[in-house]
């Protein structure tokens, strides 16, 4: 809900879940309480994805699929705004902790062959959440596994013809 409408009240959130609004206010004392426990779970599902992942353990391109298509399913499950979720400059520590393992790794397939070399610094840590989030949203249909084939497929070849 807070996905389609970020200023969705706590009211008609609590009346989409079936619940009172009261029954919120005893878990959540404000909407603001809401929103973080939103944020840290989407942090820690995301920190959960990337330990799943094995980004230093695993083959680059399995440990690439396997982290693309856990995100995807964070994101499917967690679609909240980013933004916000920065704000909590604890929430913020934690993330800047994923996006450097993140970063890591595409060093690492990098300096082993799978991405090329001499891109712009950070340009494939930039592109990749844009492709997942994109993925997420415009291709509902595909499973995870079906949205991280696309995603790889188009990191790793483009868009160009063969």
């Amino acid at each position: 809900m807070l996905a389609a409408d970020p200023g969705a009240s706590i009211a008609s959130i609590a009346a989409e879940a079936g619940v009172d609004r009261r029954t919120v206010y005893r878990r959540f004392a404000s909407r603001e309480d809401l929103l973080a426990a939103i944020h840290a779970a989407r942090l820690t599902a995301i920190e959960r994805a990337i330990e799943d992942a094995r980004l230093r353990e695993a083959p680059v391109a399995v440990a690439l699929h396997r982290y693309v298509e856990n995100i995807i399913a964070v994101n499917r499950t967690w679609p909240v705004d980013l933004t916000h979720m920065l704000a909590d400059d604890g929430i913020r520590a934690r993330r800047d902790t994923s996006v450097r393992e993140v970063d890591a790794f595409l060093r690492r397939a990098t300096d082993e062959g799978l991405l090329r070399p001499g891109l712009p610094q950070g340009w494939a840590g930039a592109l990749l959440p844009q492709l997942m989030h994109l993925v997420s949203r415009q291709l509902p249909a595909l499973s995870a596994g079906q949205a991280a084939d696309v995603v790889v497929d188009t990191l790793l070849n483009g868009l160009g013809a063969p």
